[in-house]
């Protein structure tokens, strides 16, 4: 306890330069946090992937279609137990800003497969039974103050023109992963829609994936082969992976933006060891007398080292403790603004014991060179420096 008390007010002796390294480190693992957490964000959906379900597309692009008659001959194949199958529809709400995921789905198929979006029987039996229904997650409606019975236009980049829906159920993520801003309506009403005002659009009767669910885990893979091979030579030939995998080509689209700012936060690393670095480098400087002193007492060069090292975690812990106190109410913050592009914008205990590591490597690195400067000079040459 006297030592920590000693550190303490070593650490606080000079207060407006440690007030300003606080608040340096403090900013630093602050900015390190989130740029964590939005590596954390990006990955979130290969992350919430199920085992259990595989994802069968175009195997020239998403961007082709599949044809509905492929839904039968994938339910024969040994291994499926449910199949659904959905089209991206990139509808915009208002205005070009209002961006969100909005997918044309086979409703009930897809709820089945997706027990993680859980819906009140209520509200589940009354999204079914209306054509132009829709679902939405629980933040997507909270986001524009959508009420149930609601109807709500989106506006279509892909399908053109206004198409009205009725909101119809409001779904809660069953895990804290789960995405909560989706919006999801009927597939036959958009076929529907394209035949009445785009007979001839090459879309019609098409779908854009299959959502496979399988028997077990471990035949996943076997299940994909044979899907392929189900449609080989085949007009629309099929990549059929885990979700996962589906999930991680999307994010692989996105490596350089990743890895760019996996070089910032280590960047920023490097700034909080130099602040610190900095900050004990002068430390020592003025201190050098008095530890000279200490020699004459007896103190050995552990127990000078130990004030150095232990003076440079006091500082950089409570820099850290106050970054990382930060990042939530930031990241809270940053989630409200681009919450359609990060719905799982979540600061995750992994965040937080990288914060702690790099903070750990930041007072341990940034003691070296003071310590060896403090235990290597002469009692008569660090006696001379006194006044």
């Amino acid at each position: 306890m006297l030592l920590l008390k000693i550190l303490w007010k070593n650490a606080f002796r000079n207060k407006l330069r440690t007030s300003l390294t606080l608040l340096g480190i403090m900013i630093a693992i602050l900015a390190f946090g989130l740029l964590r957490t939005v590596i954390g964000a990006w990955y979130a959906g290969v992350e919430a992937s199920s085992a259990s379900r595989l994802v069968t597309r175009n195997a020239i692009s998403i961007i082709f279609p599949l044809p509905l008659s492929y839904r039968d001959k994938i339910r024969q194949v040994e291994g499926v137990k449910t199949v659904s199958y959905g089209t991206w529809f990139g509808g915009v709400y208002i205005e070009e800003k209002n961006f969100f995921p909005n997918f044309a789905v086979d409703p009930e198929t897809f709820l089945d497969l997706y027990p993680e979006f859980v819906v009140s029987p209520r509200e589940r039996e009354a999204f079914l039974d209306d054509r132009k229904g829709f679902i939405a997650g629980r933040r997507l409606v909270q986001r524009f103050g959508w009420k149930i019975g609601d109807i709500v236009t989106l506006k279509g980049t892909i399908f053109f023109g206004n198409w009205d829906f009725v909101l119809r159920g409001i779904y809660r993520g069953r895990e804290k992963s789960t995405d909560e801003s989706q919006f999801i309506f009927h597939w036959n009403y958009l076929n529907e829609g394209l035949r009445k005002r785009m007979p001839y659009h090459p879309w019609v009767d098409q779908v854009g994936y299959y959502i496979i669910g399988v028997t077990r885990p471990e035949v996943g893979p076997a299940v994909a082969v044979r899907v392929d091979e189900t449609f080989k030579n085949s007009l629309a030939e099929t990549l059929t992976e885990t979700e996962k995998a589906f999930q991680q080509g999307f994010v692989a689209m996105s490596g350089a933006i990743i890895t760019a700012i996996q070089v910032v936060s280590l960047v920023v690393i490097v700034i909080i060891l130099a602040v610190v670095a900095n900050t004990m480098a002068m430390t020592t400087r003025e201190r050098i007398g008095e530890y000279s002193i200490l020699k004459t007492l007896g103190f050995g060069r552990r127990h000078i080292a130990g004030l150095i090292f232990g003076e440079s975690f006091v500082i950089t812990m409570l820099g850290c403790l106050l970054g990382m106190a930060a990042t939530f109410p930031a990241a809270k913050l940053f989630s409200h603004t681009l919450g359609s592009y990060f719905p799982n914008f979540n600061v995750g205990a992994k965040t937080l014991y990288l914060d702690l590591g790099a903070a750990w490597v930041v007072a341990a690195s940034a003691g070296i060179i003071p310590a060896l400067r403090a235990i290597r000079i002469r009692i008569a040459d660090g006696l001379r420096r006194i006044g």
